[in-house]
């Protein structure tokens, strides 16, 4: 470990939560030390990266754009080490050398490396909600089994984390889990039929990759939240409420059981509960923009529609009925995602198959991690043969 400073290394080093969390080190220089970064296929992005923040690791999952990179990797002016595949996710993650793992990839691809991270007792600041929603139990067991800390960085889970601090173990009533509502949220089913990807890309509030802000359309990113937040703070489906907040203020509240609710409140801006979860516990000065409550002048909530929005119901159902459902729900949801953004598939699609999809699978009620991978690894093949 460095004595002097905190030793990061990023999983989806190029994504949206990646480069923000890159800004926050930029601005912190004499606090944060880059170890490790990876990426998918943006070479082009990880270069500069490469250049400016001197890793001493980095992996690019795509083997292509990995054999690529080789060929121009004399150009830079330090040497590194570089892997490719899951292998080398695995590597960046299970570093000795780290005190904090960003788990900033979109997908089930991240659940693997984060479990070899844990084994070292390394803190995460989880932002792959994938992770806990297909093997929660699984990974909260094993941070507890090697006492790693689990920092929550989506602005939800980061603002509940927050509620509870100095709390002492009081008891949760209700998570009140605040959803934007998306770029649909005024819209009514007959409305939707015929949406397409460009509809859906257009965020009211937040600037994030395309595969979680189609999921913000369909309210899934929330139903993802769900389950994510069950494991999190450990409480029950039925104690979750969803609340429509269209001004993206309130992150989150916790009610407990005296009747006393507490926010957390902030600009939407993903680089505050990444710099929270990077200094956890301390607060260091950022210089981002600060919530001037007069300027907003009003703050609104709505309940969630789940008939016009499915993809919330089915998150709920999952949770409930446990085991495999939730790793289906989630191996289908990003299949069907993909289809939707290459225009295959329609809106009502995407709820459409994960509800086949999860009443097909073999389910199994108290899953290995074997089991979990080859339940993500069905649903991917029943998706794609059943949208030939």
């Amino acid at each position: 470990m460095n004595a002097n400073k905190k030793v990061i290394s990023i999983l989806g080093s190029t994504g949206s939560i990646g480069t923000q969390t890159l800004d926050v080190v930029r601005k912190n220089p004499e606090i944060f030390k880059i170890e490790g970064i990876t990426t998918n296929k943006n070479i082009e992005l990880l270069s500069e990266q490469i250049k400016e923040f001197k890793p001493k690791k980095i992996a690019i999952y795509d083997k292509k754009s990995y054999l690529k990179f080789m060929k121009e990797k004399n150009n830079f002016d330090y040497d590194f080490d570089v892997f490719t595949g899951l292998d080398g996710l695995v590597k960046i993650a299970s570093s000795k050398k780290i005190d904090t793992l960003v788990t900033a990839v979109v997908g089930m691809i991240g659940l693997v490396p984060t479990i070899e991270a844990i084994k070292n007792s390394t803190t995460i600041a989880l932002a792959n909600k994938e992770t806990l929603v297909t093997a929660g139990k699984i990974v909260m067991s094993e941070a507890k089994k090697y006492n790693a800390s689990i920092i929550p960085v989506d602005s939800e889970h980061s603002a509940i984390f927050q509620c509870l601090n100095g709390e002492n173990g009081n008891k949760i009533d209700k998570i009140l889990l605040t959803a934007s509502g998306g770029p649909f949220r005024t819209k009514k089913k007959e409305d939707l039929e015929k949406v397409n990807k460009n509809d859906a890309l257009k965020h009211p509030n937040w600037t994030m990759g395309q595969k979680i802000t189609i999921d913000s359309s369909t309210l899934m990113n929330k139903g993802l939240e769900v389950i994510e937040a069950k494991w999190l703070f450990d409480v029950e489906a039925e104690d979750i409420i969803v609340h429509i907040h269209p001004q993206s203020i309130i992150h989150s509240m916790v009610q407990f059981e005296d009747s006393s609710v507490m926010a957390q409140l902030g600009c939407p801006d993903m680089r505050v509960p990444i710099q929270y979860a990077l200094t956890y516990p301390k607060r260091i000065e950022s210089g981002f923009e600060r919530l001037n409550l007069f300027d907003i002048a009003n703050l609104t909530f709505e309940k969630a529609n789940m008939d016009t929005f499915p993809c919330l119901k089915l998150a709920y159902n999952a949770l409930k009925h446990g085991g495999t459902d939730c790793a289906v729900l989630n191996a289908a949801n990003e299949v069907l995602v993909d289809m939707f953004l290459k225009e295959k598939i329609g809106f009502y699609d995407i709820p459409k198959y994960i509800k086949l999809a999860i009443e097909k699978h073999q389910f199994k009620e108290n899953p290995t991690l074997e089991d979990i991978l080859e339940a993500d690894k069905w649903t991917r093949d029943f998706i794609k043969n059943t949208l030939k």
